[in-house]
């Protein structure tokens, strides 16, 4: 017997597998009260009672007016040392209960490729510094042919005071370790391979590292990484109550021009919205660092979530899971997973993680949406670790012991109870 994606998610829940879901965008989510003087965005427009909008969360750099010497004025646009330079673009489209949230790479070309004009203008990172938000705002729209509703450009330090808010930041930094020193810029970040729980400041550096990761791409997803992680902090007492200070800094720090009572519309949505993940695909522009977008990819790699209504046959695709939960959850999830229809599914063994559990996708956007959805966990498309062609990964960590507990029954084998709920033709 098979089972279409509305069936396989009530099996599931039948199963009692709460799953994580989302209180917020984190920073994003935090911001849209908007700031005094601001420029309010008109009517927000409503689907099925979800506010349906598209925001640009960009991240700049602190500015420097002398030598490891912070501008008074962080609104200063003369007598810098260098220009602060958005490196972190990510478009969030908010829509039905969706979170899709897309991450630019800042070296990406907006618009086609001039040979006669300057290579570095033509970056995207550079618009915010050469024309402010609003010429950002129609970078973005250019590469993406999304139309964009507000923009929110937040400072280093405000994500700083995010992060000690909801008590820090789980990463593991990789073999060899991470060195980023730059004393005109005040930075001096050292962390040898392994699990670390770093406070707001270096956090924030972590976040805006490169090296140990490859590229802006591997950075991209460490970013991803943590966001997923910051808004199931929401969830937690500890993030619950921090968030009435989180709010009342937003002043200090952001730029925008969001309406101030979006928030408060999006309020009573916030528990089901679900979150996902991707990056521009880009290609490369020859004897240049500048990037091309790849609109046809881009279509596919930043699919939507599947609606209610939808139907198919059983899943044809493998699963992949990476058990880092450190309660031998993967055993569990096995179970669940065939009885729902998925027929090829691995599971391997790794170190217990704090990192947020998620999955993960390349290019089967389609059967990754599915399954984050069924299991209410964040989905990524990123390179945390390889998926290969017809595969979906789903990574589970330690707080997968809370959002997904029920596992815990299914993996020591007393299941039947619960399985004896969802028809199948196979003897779990």
């Amino acid at each position: 017997m098979t089972f279409g994606p509305a069936t396989r998610r009530s099996r599931l829940r039948a199963l009692q597998l709460g799953g994580l879901s989302l209180a917020s965008l984190s920073l994003g989510g935090f911001a849209v009260l908007g700031t005094p003087g601001a420029s309010p965005l008109q009517a927000t427009p409503v689907r099925g009672g979800v506010p349906h909008f598209t925001l640009l969360l960009a991240g700049r750099d602190i500015v420097y007016c002398a030598y490891r010497t912070p501008c008074r004025d962080q609104e200063q646009r003369t007598g810098l040392i260098q220009p602060p330079n958005t490196d972190t673009l990510m478009l969030v489209k908010v829509d039905a209960g969706q979170v899709s949230v897309l991450n630019i790479p800042r070296d990406t070309n907006v618009g086609e490729f001039d040979p006669q004009a300057s290579v570095a203008a033509q970056k995207v990172n550079s618009r915010y510094w050469s024309g402010g938000p609003q010429a950002l705002t129609r970078a973005v729209e250019t590469i993406t042919g999304e139309r964009v509703d507000a923009y929110m450009i937040v400072r280093t330090d405000y994500v700083a005071r995010v992060i000690d808010a909801l008590g820090g930041l789980d990463v593991t930094v990789p073999e060899g370790g991470i060195e980023w020193v730059d004393q005109a810029a005040g930075v001096d970040l050292r962390l040898p391979a392994g699990q670390h729980h770093l406070q707001g400041e270096q956090a924030v550096l972590f976040l805006r590292v490169r090296k140990g990761f490859g590229d802006d791409y591997g950075r991209i997803d460490h970013q991803k990484q943590a966001l997923t992680q910051l808004a199931a902090r929401l969830r937690s007492p500890q993030g619950l109550a921090a968030l009435p200070t989180i709010l009342g800094g937003i002043g200090n720090g952001v730029e925008t021009n969001v309406d101030p009572g979006l928030l408060t519309t999006l309020l009573p949505h916030l528990p089901d919205l679900r979150l996902s993940f991707a990056t521009l695909p880009t290609g490369t522009i020859a004897g240049t660092f500048n990037l091309a977008a790849d609109r046809e990819a881009l279509a596919r790699v930043w699919g939507q979530g599947t609606g209610a209504g939808a139907s198919r046959t059983a899943p044809d695709v493998g699963v992949r899971v990476v058990d880092a939960s450190g309660a031998g959850l993967g055993a569990g999830l096995t179970r669940a997973l065939r009885a729902l229809g998925y027929t090829r599914v691995t599971v391997e063994t790794a170190p217990p993680s704090r990192e947020a559990s998620q999955v993960l996708t390349g290019q089967s956007v389609e059967a990754a949406n599915e399954l984050a959805l069924t299991l209410g966990l964040p989905r990524l498309q990123g390179e945390r670790f390889p998926v290969s062609a017809g595969e979906v990964g789903i990574l589970l960590g330690a707080d997968a012991r809370v959002s997904l507990a029920a596992l815990a029954a299914l993996s020591r084998g007393a299941d039947r109870p619960l399985l004896s709920r969802v028809p199948t033709t196979e003897n779990p």
